[in-house]
C-alpha cells in the first residue's frame, strides 16, 4: 500500500475525531493552544495504537487473508464508511452546554477525554487487519494515522471555538466518503492487476 493511501485512511479515520472536537471547541469561549494540544494527542495516541491492536490480532490469521485481503479492505473500510454515513444524518440533540467544559477553567477532564478517544479510534482497531497483507506497512500506518488525528483534533478544537456555531460542515460523511472510496481502490487495482 503506498503512502498516499495510507494517508488517506488516516483522514478518513480522523473525521470522527475531528467532529468531536469541533463540538467540543463549541462549548469553550476561548481557545488554549498548550490545552488542546495535549487533548489533541490523547486523540492520535489512541488512533494510532488501536491499528496496532488489530493488525496484531489478525497476524495469525495472515496467510489465510491473503487469499482474499483486496476483498477485506473493501469489505472494512465500506463498512466503517457507510456506518460513518449514518451516524452523520441521525438527528443530533440540541445539545446544551450544560454537561461539557463551558467554563474558563483550563483543567482537562482526562477519563472524559480518553472514554472519547476510545470511542472515536474503534474503527482504527478494524482498519488495523487490512495492514496485515501489506507487511512493513503497519509503522508508517500508526504515525499517519495518529499524527494526522493530532492535526485534525488540534484544528477541530480551534475551529468549534473560533466559528463554534457557524460550522455546518458533515465531518462525519466526508469521513465515510473517503474510507468507501480508498476501500474500492484497493479492491479495484487487485481486480485489475488479475487478483
Amino acid at each position: 500500500m503506498d503512502f498516499i493511501s495510507i494517508l488517506v485512511i488516516a483522514i478518513g479515520l480522523a473525521m470522527d475525531s475531528f467532529a468531536v472536537c469541533v463540538g467540543k471547541g463549541m462549548c469553550r469561549q476561548r481557545f488554549y493552544g498548550w490545552r488542546a494540544f495535549k487533548i489533541a494527542v490523547v486523540f492520535g495516541f489512541f488512533q494510532g495504537v488501536m491499528p496496532f491492536a488489530g493488525y496484531a490480532l489478525g497476524i495469525g490469521f495472515a496467510a489465510w487473508m491473503s487469499h482474499f485481503d483486496h476483498w477485506l479492505a473493501f469489505f472494512i473500510l465500506s463498512i466503517i464508511g457507510i456506518k460513518m454515513i449514518y451516524e452523520s444524518v441521525l438527528p443530533k440533540p440540541d445539545r446544551k452546554c450544560a454537561d461539557c467544559d463551558c467554563g474558563e477553567d483550563i483543567a482537562i477532564d482526562w477519563k472524559n477525554v480518553a472514554v472519547l478517544a476510545f470511542a472515536t479510534s474503534i474503527d482504527a482497531l478494524a482498519t488495523g487487519l487490512i495492514f496485515v497483507s501489506y507487511p512493513g506497512t503497519i509503522v508508517t500506518a500508526m504515525l499517519a494515522i495518529g499524527l494526522t488525528t493530532v492535526f485534525f483534533a488540534l484544528a477541530g478544537m480551534f475551529l468549534g471555538v473560533r466559528f463554534g456555531k457557524g460550522i455546518r460542515l458533515n465531518i462525519e460523511m466526508l469521513g465515510g466518503i473517503i474510507l468507501i472510496a480508498i476501500g474500492a481502490k484497493i479492491l479495484l487495482q487487485h481486480l485489475c492487476n488479475g487478483g
